[in-house]
């Protein structure tokens, strides 16, 4: 156990950096121009509503992120207070909102690459061709996309000098921009409805400050920062905003953007017209520069967030957590970057910017709502955990304009914009329906206090709330019992995991009858069999100590451990708990032969036992799936136990030990382990897991993900590590489709 606590190594500067850094983005060097165009000289009012609409936002995100800091950002929110339809909607809204915005953004790189480039027309003949801007998008899409899904990361040094680069120029641009503004020059107002039109057009440019949320536990004095950062962002960035916008339209002859964008030009970028103007090709150059950093940028960043979106959607159920499948050599979540990869490659072909940055203001218009209702939620409801160490001033009031400006704004979308987004939310409703409510288990703060008060509340709520509460199955853990030595071990792990998941405990007591022997005759006659009536009434008194149900049942098979995978399927388990037998030698639930076989029908835990005493947990991880199945029990028996839980991660070949830190650090958010103790090691796995060990009552260890062949010739790091340590040892291995090559070779 480490005696250093997890660095709160994050300043105010910088975490105001990862607000600005992601806001001052593409929209500023993409949208402008056309913004100008459409609303006239309110085109800046246009920017400052968008940002005093954020700013509703960035309040209730600072007040949620400081009491609630967990993966997933505004969808955690939406779906702890809410509940998981509303949730279904904010992650399919996020994800996909953060989809059409990398699209948009790499819509915008294009023109930039075609412009310094003097590339113009298109590729293909006929309804086959495309346009060089959007062949040039697509391949940068598709590098971005490569780029997280192989892992490569940015760097926060990296971003820091974007950030001052984009801020440098752009401050340039408005001062030279300044010395040559005349109030004449500005072209005339546009109505109201306009001007919120342009908003709903623009609301694309502030997306991203909720992120900060997400690293709440690494700033220092978050109490303080985290909401100074968020709220100081958005601030700076409506400034920013709002001045570039007042020089773009005074420091120029009026109609002079009109006439850039008509002119015929293949790929105008106003922006860039009106620096040249103010300062001729130094000045243009630099935008082009600052715009092509811009759209980079804040295109790799989206997809980076949008894979923690389908982790935390994943991990919750609402879609299904196959996607969460971490990438064996490169440790990414690749499935879900791929989807993602493909959506964004998808809207660039078929999407114009209007419908892009349209489709990405109205998705993410909706989430805003839905995060001030969540903190509406939170603060009438006040269930015990929920201690902000900042709140929102003026409550009620200040969330409940941020619900009725983000839902309002939606209006002004553009018509096509606006039907995909409601499009969108509706899908996600249907999806929630139809899919997750039957596979997620999660009760919103919401619903929960609507049905712990029934008979005092309307009965239309109570309806409303009845109908869509989720409903994801009794969640059933078998036990197949054969010794019993370990029985009550056995059972005590299962009732404790059945009790934490609101489930139910089967205790199968599998009597193996020869092969002469028909199984008719068995049943006759099953004393003769070696059946144990005592094992089975004991698995149910034990049982029911947790205040679980139980059911027990004898089945008579040919087969002994085979028959564990059947009957899982059979009586339709989540989870299987085991005892440690010949089987599990090879670091696996399953035998040799199943292994090539089959996979296995559920998760499983498989228990060495020493003594059952889960008071002190041992967690190694280095990203695999099995060790996720770790992370959840060593969860769940913390809250039936009070365990003291420790995650331990070994510094990997290659890698610093700044990167173990961090990754670990991550890894323990991701799975709700924040304030687990956190060890990193520098010898070697085996000899690290020896050594923590020694301090811990429990290893919860993955199964190994060596294939067959690599076993049998090098041996397994579970099986010395099983036999090394002196406490229980509960080996995990998730259920996933794995194929005969990766069986044998890993």
């Amino acid at each position: 156990m480490s005696d250093e606590e997890l660095a709160k190594d994050l300043g105010p500067l910088a975490a105001l950096t990862i607000g600005v850094g992601t806001m001052i983005g593409a929209g500023i060097f993409v949208l402008p121009g056309e913004a100008i165009l459409q609303a006239g000289s309110m085109a800046s009012v246009a920017f400052v509503l968008g940002g005093v609409i954020a700013m509703f936002t960035a309040l209730s995100a600072s007040e949620l992120g400081t009491a609630m800091p967990k993966s997933g950002g505004a969808y955690y929110y939406v779906n702890h207070a809410l509940g998981p339809l509303f949730g279904s909607v904010a992650g399919w809204a996020n994800w996909l909102g953060l989809a059409f915005a990398s699209a948009f953004y790499m819509v915008g790189f294009g023109r930039y690459i075609a412009r310094i480039f003097g590339l113009s027309g298109s590729v293909g003949v006929g309804p086959a061709s495309i346009t060089v801007v959007k062949l040039i998008a697509l391949v940068g899409g598709a590098f971005f996309v490569l780029i997280n899904y192989v892992g490569a990361k940015e760097t926060g040094r990296l971003q820091n000098v974007i950030v001052v680069l984009l801020v440098a120029i752009l401050a340039v641009f408005t001062f030279l921009g300044t010395l040559r503004a005349e109030p004449g020059n500005l072209p005339d107002p546009t109505s109201v409805v306009t001007t919120l039109e342009t908003t709903g057009l623009i609301f694309v440019s502030y997306l991203g400050f909720v992120q900060i949320t997400s690293v709440a536990e690494e700033i220092k004095d978050p109490g303080k920062n985290l909401p100074r950062a968020v709220i100081g962002s958005v601030v700076i960035v409506t400034v920013v905003y709002a001045l570039v916008l007042v020089v773009m339209s005074a420091a120029v002859p009026q109609g002079f953007i009109a006439d850039v964008i008509t002119s015929g030009q293949e790929n105008p970028i106003a922006v860039v017209e009106v620096g040249q103007y103010i300062q001729g090709a130094a000045m243009g150059g630099a935008l082009l520069f600052g715009g092509l950093l811009a759209t980079a940028s804040s295109a790799n960043a989206s997809i980076l967030a949008s894979s923690r979106i389908n982790f935390a959607m994943g991990r919750d159920r609402i879609v299904t957590p196959a996607l969460n499948a971490i990438h064996p050599r490169f440790g990414t979540p690749y499935r879900a970057i791929g989807i993602t990869g493909g959506l964004i490659l998808l809207f660039i072909v078929i999407g114009d910017l209007t419908l892009l940055s349209g489709a990405a203001s109205g998705l993410h218009l909706i989430i805003y709502g839905l995060l001030n209702a969540a903190l509406l939620v939170m603060r009438y409801v006040a269930p015990e955990e929920y201690t902000p160490d900042f709140t929102v001033p003026l409550f009620p009031l200040l969330p409940i304009l941020g619900v009725v400006f983000s839902f309002a704004l939606l209006v002004f979308v553009a018509g096509d914009a606006l039907l995909l987004s409601f499009g969108i939310a509706g899908a996600a409703v249907l999806w929630y329906l139809f899919y997750a409510r039957s596979r997620t288990e999660k009760q919103g703060i919401l619903s929960e206090y609507i049905l712990s008060r029934s008979e005092e509340l309307p009965d239309r709520a109570v309806s409303a709330a009845t109908t869509v509460q989720p409903d994801g199955g009794t969640y059933r853990v078998m036990v197949p019992l054969s010794n019993p030595d370990h029985e009550q071990e056995l059972i005590t792990l299962a009732s404790a995991v059945a009790k934490q998941r609101g489930g139910e405990v089967h205790a199968v007591h599998i009597v193996q009858v020869p092969d002469q022997t028909s199984l008719t005759y068995a049943d006759e006659h099953v004393d003769e069999f070696g059946a144990d009536r005592e094992i089975v009434e004991a698995a149910r008194k034990d049982a029911e100590t947790f205040d679980v149900p139980v059911e027990t049942h004898t089945v008579l098979s040919h087969r002994s451990f085979e028959e564990v995978f059947d009957a899982a399927t059979t009586y339709d388990a989540d989870l299987v708990v085991m005892g440690w037998g010949p089987h599990s030698h090879d670091g696996r639930a399953e035998s040799r032969l199943d292994e090539l076989t089959h996979d296995i029908p559920c998760d499983f835990v498989v228990l060495k036992d020493r003594g059952f005493d889960a008071s002190r947990i041992l967690v190694p991880t280095a990203g695999g799936p099995s060790s996720d199945l770790s992370a959840e029990m060593a969860s769940l028996l913390r809250s039936e136990f009070g365990s003291e839980v420790s995650l331990l991660h070994a510094v990997g070949e290659g890698e610093t030990r700044e990167e173990a830190e961090r990754f670990l650090e991550e890894w323990a958010a991701d799975h709700d382990l924040s304030d687990a103790n956190l060890l990193v090691s520098d010898a070697d796995v085996e000899t690290a897991i020896g050594e923590a060990a020694a301090d811990h009552t429990m290893l919860l260890i993955g199964a190994t993900e060596r294939g067959l062949l690599s076993r049998l010739l090098r041996g397994s790091l579970v099986l010395d590590v099983v036999e090394e340590v002196d406490c229980s040892v509960l080996l995990t291995e998730t259920a996933r489709r794995r194929s005969l090559r990766e069986r044998l070779f890993g």
